[in-house]
């Protein structure tokens, strides 16, 4: 046990490079064709059995995908940043998805991990005691950062990797590394869910840097509270007029949108646990003197568990319709994003509290945390426990220096390595269960 956490933390200057190539070359939501080219070097180069592209997710459950334009556009400039070309062309139309898998000779249990690859759409802070840019590893891209510890999770994933490739001897069954794109959004695990990767699997584990564990040299053993949720657009089309001359004309997208935006955030909430609504965007119109024939509304619903979260779907979807209705315009509803709520195994969460307190590297270890949002890790947590898996989700206590998804944000290295080893310790003792 204490030689896996020194040479885990023989690790961290590696560690450290590698997080901060990734924060100085953000990806957004299917858009990860570098990080996901080096993913599959690092795993093909260990000796992993490597699934990308179409076979790691079924194209049509793939939500909230880029339009074609910038997909292309994210395919050259990765190859232009180093990605491979040849890898990068087999995840044309950002299937950028990727599984690594290594066997064991002797028999064992199904242990799966993921990680989230992808990047925030913010531009990243420029004051002069921001780390990053101080140690120059500020993000090249503009409106793109690495706002959430993303980059610090691949970095994690592909540590374990080359650990659990080192202690081959003392694993069984089989490892199944899963790096997931368009976290944010809630948009990518269910395309990964759906080709069946994790349908086998007897261990699920996943976890989070940071979050509501901002204390370094802590552990978080169990998190639960996810919240299901529900992403929707919902466009509106109307028909244009003079304003003036002719308004009796046309049809107003713009009320419809408007009307709709005040009907759902009138929907009641619902009396058996947490429900949520918000309308984040709203853009309508053309013209100062053109009666409105577009608009267009994003919004989100959330609920302490996947039915109330369903109520608050189909509530939404009644309301929008008869906005749309009422202005006599026609509406499309498409789904840009979703996660379902899944439930938190305490039994699971004691034996790794009892594991982590086993290995005394960690200044606190933390039993159980509430997340109180959204993480479509959710999707692989509940297929595993629905064919009769276990599943949990950590989270790698670490200072940080802003709030998630703010542009400053940063966080504590030192978590690196100690993630690395924690899970390699899960790994060994699950696939030996």
């Amino acid at each position: 046990m204490q030689k896996i956490w020194q040479e885990a933390e023989a690790l961290q200057t590696e560690l450290v490079e590698r997080r901060r190539d990734l924060h100085r070359h953000p990806e957004t939501g299917w858009t990860e064709f570098r990080t996901a080219s080096i993913v599959i070097k690092e795993l093909q180069a260990l000796g992993y059995e490597v699934y990308m592209g179409d076979d790691a997710l079924v194209e049509e459950e793939m939500m909230g995908l880029p339009v074609t334009e910038v997909l292309e556009q994210a395919m050259v400039r990765a190859v232009s940043e180093g990605a491979d070309a040849d890898l990068v062309e087999k995840m044309r139309g950002g299937k950028t998805g990727v599984v690594g898998v290594m066997k064991f000779s002797r028999p064992g249990k199904i242990v799966a991990f993921r990680f989230d690859m992808d990047c925030n759409d913010v531009e990243e802070c420029d004051t002069a005691d921001h780390r990053p840019l101080e140690s120059g590893f500020q993000s090249l891209h503009a409106k793109e950062m690495h706002a959430c510890g993303h980059d610090g999770h691949v970095t994690i994933g592909l540590g374990l990797a080359k650990l659990i490739s080192e202690y081959k001897e003392e694993m069984a069954g089989t490892i199944k590394l899963i790096f997931q794109p368009a976290e944010e959004g809630v948009r990518g695990a269910r395309a990964m869910v759906a080709k069946g990767i994790v349908d086998d699997v007897d261990y699920m584990f996943g976890g989070h840097i940071g979050f509501k564990a901002t204390k370094s040299d802590s552990l978080v053993c169990l998190t639960g509270g996810f919240l299901a949720t529900t992403k929707l657009d919902a466009s509106f089309k109307g028909e244009s007029s003079h304003a003036g001359a002719a308004p009796e004309r046309g049809r107003n997208a713009l009320l419809a949108a408007a009307a709709s935006c005040i009907a759902l955030h009138s929907i009641s909430r619902h009396g058996q646990g947490a429900s949520r609504i918000n309308v984040g965007v709203l853009q309508a119109g053309t013209g100062r003197n053109v009666l409105p024939d577009v608009g267009l509304i994003k919004m989100e619903t959330r609920g302490a568990n996947t039915e109330i979260n369903e109520f608050m779907v189909t509530e939404a979807r009644r309301m929008i319709k008869a906005s749309a209705d009422m202005y006599n315009v026609d509406v499309t509803v498409s789904e840009a994003g979703g996660a379902p709520a899944c439930v938190a195994d305490h039994e699971l969460g004691a034996e790794i509290k009892a594991l982590a307190e086993a290995c005394g590297q960690y200044g606190q270890v933390v039993d159980y945390m509430d997340l109180g949002g959204s993480e479509d890790c959710s999707y692989f947590m509940e297929r595993v426990q629905q064919n009769g898996g276990r599943a949990a989700y950590l989270m790698y206590g670490t200072e940080i220096a802003a709030g998630h998804h703010n542009s400053c944000f940063d966080f504590d290295e030192k978590c690196l390595y100690k993630a690395v080893a924690m899970l390699t310790e899960l790994a060994i003792a699950y696939t030996n269960k």
